[in-house]
């Protein structure tokens, strides 16, 4: 089994809270697309 430190995933910076997330399993397929951390911050876009 791989694994990866934290601090070795790639990360983005939110639009709406501006703090940085890190990838996520959830994410794997869709990283490109994804802009915001949280369901929250998507809806108050």
């Amino acid at each position: 089994m791989k694994s990866v430190k934290k601090s070795d995933l790639p990360e983005k910076i939110c639009p709406v809270c501006k703090k940085t997330f890190r990838w996520r399993k959830k994410w794997e397929k869709n990283w490109a697309s994804v802009k915001y951390c949280s369901e929250k911050c998507r809806r108050n876009k």
